[in-house]
């Protein structure tokens, strides 16, 4: 091609035609953004704050220690999407640009950390500390290595940090806090208050008239839409995982033999438990000095005696051998028969003489009784070997458009067909659908069509699902033939509750014109209650959060009535109202204050917080934080 250009370069015709067509490549090079690249404008930052940027990568690295950290404290598989839904792209980038504003605003008030408080706080940090308790440099080094920061950069974000710190606490450092809001804050959270009460129920109603057909069309009407049918999909699956893999029957008898013995003492059955006593000793000579005693007839609780040790120190607890926290203790002691003692053992924590207590027996289930689960248990931890050959060879035959179901029958593997579900995870009756991980698996499979290609997604263990959209059922308006029944349900149920709003309404008026609540009961044959000494925090099953709410925004001696859930209302009379003292004592008062004084402090520090950003000037970019960590935002 490069010869045939050359060829035609050689006339002024042939130079004009060349000339023309890179011209309009150029052209459209600048017009679909390479000119960008010349320009200096393409933008990858995802944030702006004043005249600084955040960088993606500096976002993407701060949002991975993020989503690892979630995962280490909730102690679950938690999906990037999972993640994201949780708001934790926003929370990391929020951070980031409040970290950014603070600093922008230390330099314009030209603020500085001197180098000897860096160092101050670096040696007092106890995570650098060495087994003497002061600072131990190489372990100081150590640290900054294995989290990949280097010292320059560690001391650097440690004087922002400290510039930080400086702002925060000018701002809402030592709050004086009002002795009204205090006052306010003790009646709010210790006033305690009495009711005179009656649950209200449908059949004070009598029975309810059926509905007419008009009457139900009617009320169809006005709630059309929420009776629609949401959008179905039909869904083809194919689950891998170490269960799928699976072949016990494949197991020999002389298989799970040998693994039944290597497996009995901790899957099989209980280990020998030992209940021991330990007597530390400060040097090799006092334990041998102790041990000769004892073999001379002294009393191993004697000698406990003689140091001075107590119950709670001599007894170490009972224990299976693999518990033991010392090695060299647990060989010792269970060695030992029971009520003897060891000889002076150099152990973990020191020299030691141990004692067994008590000696309880392990017990192990006979080989023939666990067979069936031996067998189970050695064909799973195959398959979790195999699991990575398996995938990457679907993989290969997914890459080569073979279908789901042949892939499923070449490989013995189950493909489950799911006719029909929405993006809840119900099907058409309104049951929940039986999928792996269904909240990924939902997500993906209402982002794609049918006939596209889909990413195999990881489940829950360290299994991977392929799916394929095989049906798409468009939401639509049901018609009121399709739902008349429920229809039927909806309205007798919404009938039933306006008319026991309105029953409530009609005693709560009579108890505001000077009835009893006792008076009210007995008229309509119902049971009177009485609660005394309710909190604002005290709740039973008549007696909700919305009930109790309602109570303490009522005036002592009026009367109001509250929904308890779909079948019961409360009708209540507020009887008294009690206010304990405010607060004398130093300490109670010293210990409202300073949560008080906390609370005054978070908000007037976001106040700030948003006064600096607004001056400072902060732009977001979303398409390019959805860039920096994938998915959607």
């Amino acid at each position: 091609m490069l010869q045939g250009i050359n060829r035609i370069g050689q006339s002024w015709v042939g130079r004009a035609v060349v000339t023309v067509m890179f011209g309009f490549l150029i052209a459209s090079f600048a017009i679909w953004g390479i000119g960008d690249i010349f320009r200096g404008q393409v933008k990858t930052q995802v944030a702006t704050v004043g005249g600084r940027d955040i960088s993606a990568e500096a976002f993407r690295s701060a949002y991975q220690n993020e989503y690892q950290n979630l995962i280490r404290r909730t102690r679950q598989t938690v999906t990037p999407d999972q993640a994201r839904q949780l708001g934790l792209d926003r929370q990391v980038l929020g951070r980031m640009v409040t970290e950014s504003a603070l600093d922008e605003e230390a330099r314009r008030m030209r603020l500085a950390v001197p180098d000897a408080s860096i160092a101050q706080a670096i040696q007092a940090d106890p995570n650098f500390r060495g087994i003497n308790g002061q600072f131990d440099r190489a372990q100081f080094g150590e640290l900054l290595r294995s989290n990949g920061v280097s010292e320059a950069q560690y001391v650097r974000d440690q004087r922002a940090v400290a510039a930080r710190f400086q702002l925060a606490e000018s701002v809402s450092g030592s709050l004086p806090v009002p002795v009204a809001l205090r006052e306010a804050v003790h009646r709010y959270a210790n006033e305690r208050r009495a009711l005179d009460y009656v649950v209200l129920t449908p059949a004070l109603l009598g029975e309810l008239p059926a509905p007419s057909d008009a009457q139900l069309q009617a009320f169809f009407d006005d709630r059309k839409g929420t009776y629609r049918a949401p959008e179905y999909r039909a869904i083809s699956l194919l689950v891998l995982d170490a269960e799928a893999l699976a072949k016990p029957a494949d197991v020999t008898d002389a298989d799970a033999r040998s693994a039944y013995e290597r497996l009995k003492g901790t899957r099989f059955g209980t280990p020998e438990r030992r209940t021991i006593q330990q007597i530390v000793f400060t040097s090799p000579d006092e334990a041998a000095a102790a041990s000769s005693r004892i073999r001379e007839g002294a009393a191993f609780a004697d000698i406990a005696k003689e140091r001075n040790l107590d119950d709670a120190t001599l007894n170490l607890g009972t224990f299976a051998k693999s518990e033991m926290l010392d090695p060299a203790a647990a060989e010792a002691a269970f060695a030992l028969p029971e009520d003897a003692v060891s000889d002076p053992v150099s152990g973990r924590f020191g020299t030691v003489l141990v004692r067994v207590v008590k000696v309880e027996a392990g017990s192990v289930r006979p080989f023939a009784e666990v067979i069936a689960d031996v067998k189970r248990e050695v064909a799973l931890e195959r398959a979790r070997a195999d699991l990575q050959r398996v995938h990457d060879a679907i993989e290969d035959q997914r890459a080569g458009a073979k279908p789901l179901p042949a892939i499923a029958e070449e490989r013995g593997l189950a493909l489950t067909r799911v006719a029909a579900v929405d993006r809840q995870g119900r099907d058409k009756a309104g049951a929940v659908a039986a999928l792996p991980d269904p909240a990924p698996l939902l997500q993906a499979a209402f982002r794609s069509d049918i006939g596209a290609d889909n990413e195999a997604l990881r489940t829950g263990g360290d299994g991977y699902v392929w799916f394929d959209v095989t049906g798409v059922e468009p939401a639509r308006d049901r018609s009121f033939a399709e739902v008349r029944e429920r229809v039927d349900g909806d309205w007798r149920a919404e009938t039933t509750a306006q008319r026991l709003a309105d029953k409530g309404r009609e005693l709560a008026a009579k108890l505001d014109g000077g009835a009893s609540v006792a008076d009210v009961a007995a008229d309509a044959a119902l049971k009177a209650e009485t609660a005394g000494d309710l909190s604002r925090s005290s709740t039973n099953s008549d007696l909700t959060r919305a009930v109790v709410t309602r109570a303490f925004a009522t005036p002592v001696g009026k009367a109001a009535d509250v929904a308890v859930d779909a079948g019961r209302r409360v009708l209540f009379k507020v009887a008294s109202a009690a206010m304990p003292p405010f607060p004398a004592a130093p300490q109670e008062a010293a210990a409202s204050e300073d949560q008080l004084r906390a609370a005054l402090a978070e908000d007037v520090l976001a106040q700030y917080i948003a006064v600096v950003e607004k001056g400072i000037g902060v732009s977001t970019f979303p398409e390019n934080v959805r860039r920096a960590i994938g998915g959607e935002t």
